[in-house]
């Protein structure tokens, strides 16, 4: 029979190419995560399945204890299974578990041949394949949140170092109004420790998945009432679940959930949103490391091909390439939850390859926000420099505010908008724009508008009594106040106090 008839039967050439090491996908090739997600994580954690199920039926008594042993022994050999031959085999049945079952039990059975009647006893292959997942997703997010909490910690003690380091705030690309950078990287702690809660979150729900056939757990009454005798307690199925939920270190459902796929979708929410939380972080580090801004710079870029100079912003790049993908992911595991009866066609498994996608985009992001944010150098200088680019223009929400008590809000806004206007057109500086403006505007207040100028007599005219005289509206002094941006810094300072109060997990707690 031709070969290409043969789904386990691969091309000679293929052997050696297939694998998938990561060269298009810097954001997580080398990662901890990408080991634990890769055809060896993967078989590793299908074997601990099938061990822990065979322990859990032991320690209730529906298998021999000898049994138990003689199958975590075979199934903590897991060179002896070839990945890249079991995948080949799959396509007959259509997952993997099929054809390690029957490896595996032939492995048992060269150790104990009664005890190769225990492997996979009244299991489906999806319970196997998804205890399996959470495994893998369980072990996967112990490296995430570390890296997590590291980055917290980082941005922690720069939001601290930058608590009133003023800034530029920017809006739909242009300056707004002064803030400071401690307030900025406060926010990015935010993100990330709402990240952590999230994932840490689920972390703790992933459940183990043990239901037969069509999860009912009818397998493994049948079995216990076939070597018993009778009929076995109604509260057999609890009591396994909870028995393998302890055996593999996962939560204990309440109910199968073959098709009821809220696990794999909570854990595709958190994902997503903690691909999008390092996103923003990373979305800000690439703006504000521009060359015309300056603002900031990676600890160490990395190089170009052809430009010596340039020392690009590497780290905060593969974190927003991770961004834009993790959501994609998440909306197909989302979709997933359309699954049809007890066992779905297709849905199951089409949430594979994208779960392990999406665990390894999203736990690479993680490695590179920690090392973004642990070596990331501010220049406060360059964010003094461009706070003052616009000659003043960043607090005329100042001005107006100051203005509105001699004229009302409407006509200090339309002598801003006028004085800013001639800035651009006639390339001069705000305060000779905004003295000008006045001038036309509001050429003298009335006595008395500005409580601590006092008002100064006029020379009385020939036919009648002195005259008060009124002052500017803004005097030179006060205008210079008004101007200065790191005079308007609003609650910027005490935001950054209280969002500091918020406490991150240290890193070692969570290995």
């Amino acid at each position: 029979m031709p070969s290409d008839e043969l789904p386990w039967t691969e091309h000679p050439q293929q052997r050696d190419e297939s694998a998938d090491l990561g060269l298009l996908a810097p954001s997580w090739a080398g990662s901890a995560v990408a080991g634990l997600t890769g055809d060896a994580g993967y078989l590793r954690a299908l074997l601990d399945a099938e061990a822990a199920l065979t322990r859990a039926q032991a320690a209730l008594g529906l298998a021999p204890r000898s049994a138990a042993a003689a199958v975590t022994a075979a199934a903590a050999e897991p060179h002896r299974h070839d990945a890249r031959t079991l995948a080949l085999r799959a396509r007959t049945a259509g997952n993997p578990v099929v054809p390690l079952v029957a490896d595996l039990t032939a492995a048992v059975a060269d150790r104990d041949p009664g005890a190769a009647a225990y492997v996979h006893r009244g299991a489906t292959s999806q319970d196997i394949l998804d205890t399996a997942t959470m495994l893998v997703c369980a072990r996967a997010l112990d490296t995430v949140l570390p890296d997590l909490a590291r980055t917290a910690a980082a941005l922690r003690r720069t939001a601290a170092e930058h608590r009133d380091t003023p800034m530029a705030g920017r809006t739909l690309t242009q300056h707004a109004v002064p803030t400071t950078f401690g307030l900025k990287a406060a926010g990015w702690r935010s993100l990330v420790l709402d990240a952590h809660d999230r994932l840490a979150s689920v972390r703790a729900a992933l459940p183990v998945q043990l239901g037969g056939a069509a999860g009912t757990l009818a397998a493994f009454h049948a079995y216990a009432e076939a070597e018993d005798g009778r009929p076995p307690a109604p509260d057999l199925g609890s009591r396994l679940l909870a028995r393998y939920a302890a055996e593999t270190g996962l939560a204990a459902p309440a109910l199968p959930w073959h098709t009821l796929r809220t696990p794999v979708a909570d854990l595709a929410g958190a994902l997503a949103f903690t691909a999008g939380a390092l996103g923003k972080l990373a979305a800000d580090v690439l703006t504000l490391s521009r060359t015309e801004l300056g603002e900031l710079t990676e600890g160490s870029g990395g190089g170009s091909s052809a430009m010596p100079h340039k020392t690009n912003p590497v780290r905060a790049t593969l974190i927003a390439a991770a961004a834009r993908q993790v959501p994609g992911l998440a909306a197909v595991l989302y979709g997933s939850l359309a699954a049809e009866d007890e066992r779905p066609a297709g849905a199951w498994h089409a949430e594979w390859q994208p779960l392990r996608d999406a665990l390894r985009l999203t736990g690479g992001a993680a490695r590179d926000a920690a090392e973004l944010t642990a070596h990331l150098r501010v220049h406060p200088r360059r964010m003094r420099q461009n706070l003052d680019a616009t000659g003043g223009l960043v607090v005329t929400e100042r001005l107006v505010a100051a203005l509105t008590a001699l004229t009302g809000r409407a006509e200090a806004r339309r002598i801003l908008d006028t004085a800013a206007r001639r800035t651009a057109e006639r390339d001069i500086e705000l305060p000779a724009a905004l003295d000008e403006t006045l001038d036309e505007a509001l050429p003298m207040a009335p006595c008395g508008a500005l409580p601590t100028a006092p008002c100064e007599d006029r020379p009385a005219p020939s036919d009648g009594p002195p005259a008060p005289r009124g002052v500017p509206a803004l005097s030179p002094s006060r205008l210079r106040q008004l101007l200065d941006p790191t005079g308007y810094l609003g609650s910027a300072g005490a935001l950054v106090d209280r969002a500091l109060e918020r406490p991150e997990h240290p890193a070692q707690e969570l290995l």
